[in-house]
């Protein structure tokens, strides 16, 4: 790929996830918090290396710094809220209750503090999922429907495109968005035709990293849809990416074991571990979920 930069991160932390997931760097307390999806756990790193803050009895879709210090949990069936100083969580929402059909997947904090969580299928049903927003009431209200696979999430730098990826479709898409009011409009095509694109992040400059699920990359997209860098990892399930550290600069990528059989395994000993790579580029620490008002009167929207 004439003009594409190549570069390959390293092991930053060794965990043997077996879907790990969901990178995101808490500013206020300065470490990496990423979830093991399968496992139902939440994890930190820091500089003296990874600890498990919680481990749940369902899967654990994504875990969001808040602005009171707490942690939103997305959960197999909705929303709940770990206080870290006790380390107990509280039920705020459950929207999916006893389905064994569906369970939430990717989720990320807009630019105003809102929570935007998407839906996957378990038994592959088409066009059966949904991008929603958690709002006040606390209830959920439908953003995007008819999702094949609701995945990677983030804002381009002004707020006003929300890039989405649905991994059924194999593309990301820049949708309209309006900050104010956490409305999406008309979507326009961004980067098509890139297999299984999973997890995705947003940089200073408005660039698109892309993580692929079976393809042992993170591609990196200007914000015309160019790509001018490549991430090569040496494991083939990449999840998800986020920049981290004091100064914004390093971006942390997450992997998993989940697929893969013990001779995969045997060649790809890191897959499950947590890489990091300083690309000269960055990004501002991740916007903290703004709590929603609870007790408001509202219909659940799903």
């Amino acid at each position: 790929m004439s003009g594409v930069r190549t570069l390959r991160p390293e092991v930053a932390h060794r965990v043997g996830a077996e879907l790990g997931e969901g990178p995101v760097w808490d500013a206020r307390r300065g470490e990496l918090l990423f979830v093991d999806i399968l496992a139902g756990r939440l994890h930190r790193a820091g500089a003296e290396g990874v600890a498990t803050l919680l481990e749940l009895d369902q899967n654990l879709g994504a875990a969001l710094p808040a602005a009171d210090g707490s942690v939103l949990l997305v959960t197999r069936s909705g929303f709940r809220v770990l206080d870290r100083d006790s380390g107990t969580t509280g039920t705020l929402l459950d929207v999916l209750g006893d389905r064994r059909d569906l369970r939430f997947n990717d989720a990320k904090v807009d630019p105003a503090g809102r929570c935007l969580a998407g839906t996957l299928s378990l038994v592959d049903a088409e066009r059966d999922c949904a991008l929603l927003v958690l709002s006040d009431g606390p209830r959920v209200d439908t953003v995007v429907p008819d999702v094949g696979l609701s995945n990677g999430l983030g804002w381009s730098p002004d707020g006003r495109r929300l890039y989405y990826a649905d991994t059924k479709s194999g593309a990301v898409a820049a949708y309209l968005y309006d900050p104010d009011t956490g409305r999406v409009g008309d979507a326009a095509p961004f980067a098509p035709d890139l297999g299984s694109p999973d997890g995705l992040c947003v940089d200073g400059t408005g660039a698109v990293w892309v993580a692929l699920w079976d393809g042992s990359q993170v591609r990196r997209f200007t914000p015309d849809g160019r790509l001018d860098t490549v991430l090569e990892l040496p494991v083939p399930h990449v999840t998800s990416c986020a920049f981290g550290d004091d100064d914004g600069q390093t971006l942390y990528i997450t992997t998993a074991r989940s697929g893969l059989s013990a001779a995969d395994l045997a060649r790809t000993p890191q897959a499950g571990d947590v890489f990091a790579v300083r690309p000269g580029v960055g990004a501002p620490p991740a916007v903290p979920w703004r709590p929603v008002a609870v007790g408001v009167d509202g219909t659940e929207g799903r």
